[in-house]
């Protein structure tokens, strides 16, 4: 026994030159990943469980809505946030919030089944369709200068022109369960959904009907993000995979990337080659997509499911969960962190390589006691 602790407290020249490597990398690690963090707003806290959130396109302003049908428009900034406006026109939940191009609107939808449309200057409702779905609105996505489009629970698809008085020009039902997630490409007019039924469907809105769905992945598709300039899209699902479809061919998946221990309820462009995905762990991620690589957490909700992300125009990335808050991170932090990460991922497999040949080292010199 006194030979086996002696043993167990020597330490060989060989060994601690290997230690010596390890401190090393890990203080390299540790000099790569250091950046200075940008100042960000202070976490919102509105009163009731937050569905959706929106940034104003050209001023720091967000939108909420929530799950007792209110909506609230806050300002915010480094220096405090403030409440501008607050809506009761929703009778249940409102589920989805947009803001149109210009800014000039608000957009709200709700499990009541209507759509509202809301001067952001005065807070009156400019126009309002009290049945715009036969079931409740699930989602919903700003697509022109007076276009969106809204996915309900059932699995419809419509469009509305919200010149005058508004009309549905387009109604399609290709689904079959809850629309969960809208993307847009302006350049060829493709709304991208997706769905609970495990579908990806392609819509063109110049000719205002379907264009292809994928194959069923026998998981719900719960976001969407194009990405790659549009060569590429990410779709997150409820097994905590990122499936990828190559623009065009949207027939079978081109790639799948697994990792995340709960369902992607979430995700949001933050580059061409990077997302932020919101999980159902509360955890936000950013992820490099092929090279498919998990960069690392961005933050955190505790353990409340991740609701919505959002970026703004200024370099800002917004989330909201279960936990009734707001949270901003910096899109810039994220972007810069990149490299280093990159760098800090190759730093630490040369350590763990080396922690492996010293433990194989001691067993093997101790396996003859």
């Amino acid at each position: 026994n006194q030979l086996y602790k002696s043993a167990c407290n020597m330490e060989s020249p060989v060994n601690s030159k290997v230690k010596k490597r390890i401190a090393n990398d890990d203080e390299e690690e540790h000099d790569h990943g250091a950046e200075p963090l940008h100042k960000v707003p202070p976490d919102i806290k509105p009163p009731q469980q937050i569905f959706d959130i929106a940034f104003h396109p050209t001023q720091q302003m967000i939108a909420t809505g929530q799950i007792n049908g209110r909506v609230r428009i806050y300002s915010y900034s480094v220096d405090g946030n403030q409440l501008l406006h607050r809506f009761n026109h929703h009778k249940r939940s409102c589920r989805a919030v947009a803001f149109s191009i210009n800014g000039n609107s608000l957009y709200t939808a709700s499990k009541d089944k209507s759509i509202h449309l809301i001067d952001v200057e005065t807070g009156n409702i400019q126009l309002s369709f009290t049945k715009a779905h036969l079931s409740p609105i699930y989602s919903m996505k700003t697509v022109g200068e007076h276009l969106i489009a809204t996915g309900d629970d059932d699995g419809t698809v419509k469009v509305w022109d919200l010149r005058h008085a508004g009309k549905c020009i387009m109604d399609v039902k290709e689904n079959n369960d809850f629309i969960s997630d809208f993307d847009f490409v302006a350049n060829n007019k493709t709304l991208l959904a997706t769905s609970g039924d495990g579908v990806l469907s392609a819509f063109h809105l110049g000719q205002r009907k379907l264009i292809e769905k994928s194959d069923n992945q026998e998981s719900e598709l719960l976001c969407v993000s194009v990405i790659k300039g549009g060569r590429k899209v990410a779709c997150g699902t409820g097994d905590g995979i990122i499936n990828m479809y190559s623009w065009g061919q949207w027939g079978d998946l081109s790639d799948r990337f697994p990792g995340h221990p709960a369902s992607i309820d979430t995700c949001v462009k933050i580059s061409e080659n990077v997302i932020c995905t919101g999980s159902m762990d509360g955890m936000i991620r950013a992820v490099n997509i092929q090279p498919n690589r998990l960069i690392g957490v961005v933050g955190d909700h505790g353990d409340f499911p991740i609701e919505k992300l959002r970026v703004s125009n200024f370099n800002l990335l917004a989330s909201c969960a279960h936990d009734t808050k707001i949270k901003f991170f910096d899109t810039q932090n994220i972007t810069n962190s990149i490299v280093s990460k990159g760098r800090s991922s190759e730093f630490t497999k040369k350590s763990r390589k080396k922690t492996n040949k010293l433990e194989s080292n001691n067993q093997d010199f101790f396996s003859d006691l």
